[in-house]
């Protein structure tokens, strides 16, 4: 929205600095930043008054959680208040990347609250069934979707780009927006599965996200595309706004959530921010990616798929406990220790995405 103050400029007042993109996203940081430390205090007071219990707790979770009674849930809303209004303020509202990713992050959001809602309401861990929720998702999925393969240029359109390999594409056809849709569903239940220790998941999503910005500033320029050897997507250099106002909504969030937390995300924010990665991206070309700056969610959703896949088969656990996190609590971990270590995986695993950047 401030970007058309620019109007206002005769290209050497201040007015101009709203053209530049750099300026924008350290805007975008700040707002969602301060938003997260003003809000994030009454949001927390209100909604322990109107969940009264707060989030229910697994009775055959890890023994150490039950002191988290009381824990009141979606918090998600304040790193979603966040987002968009940093985003709305900073971004250009004429970049269709900028609504897909938007739009995705909202749905899942309002996904995501229906389920919390029915939980606290309810003051039970069973919230809006498993096949409403996927069939919701694929839905918001399969039209962001679309509007992604609609916004590409045409060189590109339908096309499935491989890292570390120059030039190389697969023409997916009519396969990409199934392809697309399983990308954004599973980025954002793979979130979900990670969020379930104090700072856990707000972390390596800041940092996945950080690492997807990068690379849509880099491919939205044409010549960072010509010397890096990637696929240039017009456009796609605007959604570095949309990150900076998600890792400062993040970082506000998580002063909140650090051990012991005062608020959970709840469904609310795991399942939108988990949903932005995908849109993200989908809308740079970089799905492949997104598994390696977000591999630890890979790891997260496989050790659920792993788990219930042998047990239905065996009636015997790979894991003392799944998601992963609670097999290294079984096993006696410190719940910091395995937070920090998660920290610093996710981390890594970023930089190696960064660098498929160079690596042609």
């Amino acid at each position: 929205m401030l970007y058309w103050l620019t109007g206002f400029s005769d290209g050497g007042d201040f007015f101009n600095l709203f053209r530049y993109i750099t300026f924008r996203t350290g805007g975008a940081f700040f707002t969602a930043l301060i938003f997260g430390f003003l809000f994030g205090r009454p949001l927390i007071n209100l909604l322990r008054r109107k969940q009264g219990k707060g989030q229910p707790i697994r009775e055959d979770g890890p023994e150490g959680h039950f002191v988290k009674a009381g824990t009141p849930t979606m918090g998600g809303v304040l790193i979603l208040g966040a987002v968009v209004v940093s985003t709305l303020l900073w971004a250009r509202l004429d970049n269709p990347y900028v609504w897909i990713v938007l739009f995705v992050t909202v749905s899942f959001g309002a996904i995501g609250f229906a389920d919390d809602y029915a939980k606290v309401s309810k003051n039970t861990t069973a919230g809006v069934s498993g096949r409403a929720r996927l069939a919701l998702g694929f839905a918001i999925a399969a039209f962001a979707s679309g509007l992604a393969a609609w916004a590409h240029p045409a060189e590109l359109t339908n096309q499935l780009a491989l890292p570390v390999f120059k030039d190389a594409l697969i023409n997916l056809s009519y396969f990409f927006i199934p392809f697309a849709m399983i990308v954004i569903v599973g980025a954002a239940n793979a979130v979900n599965l990670t969020d379930g220790l104090d700072g856990l998941a707000i972390m390596p999503v800041m940092i996945a996200a950080g690492s997807l910005g990068i690379i849509a500033y880099f491919v939205g320029r044409s010549d960072f595309t010509d010397y890096l050897g990637l696929h240039y997507v017009p456009g796609t250099g605007e959604l570095i706004v949309f990150v900076a106002g998600l890792i400062g909504g993040g970082l506000g969030f998580l002063w909140y959530n650090a051990p012991p937390a005062a608020v959970f995300m709840g469904d609310t924010g795991s399942l939108a921010l988990g949903g932005a990665l995908g849109a993200i991206a989908v809308s740079t070309k970089h799905e492949i990616v997104l598994a390696i700056v977000g591999g630890l969610f890979v790891v997260e959703a496989l050790s659920v798929i792993i788990q219930v896949f042998y047990f239905k088969r065996t009636g015997k656990r790979v894991f003392l406990m799944a998601p992963i996190h609670h097999h290294f609590e079984k096993r006696g971990w410190a719940e910091p220790q395995i937070v920090i270590r998660f920290w610093i995986i996710s981390l890594i695993l970023g930089l190696i995405g960064l660098a498929t950047l160079k690596l042609r």
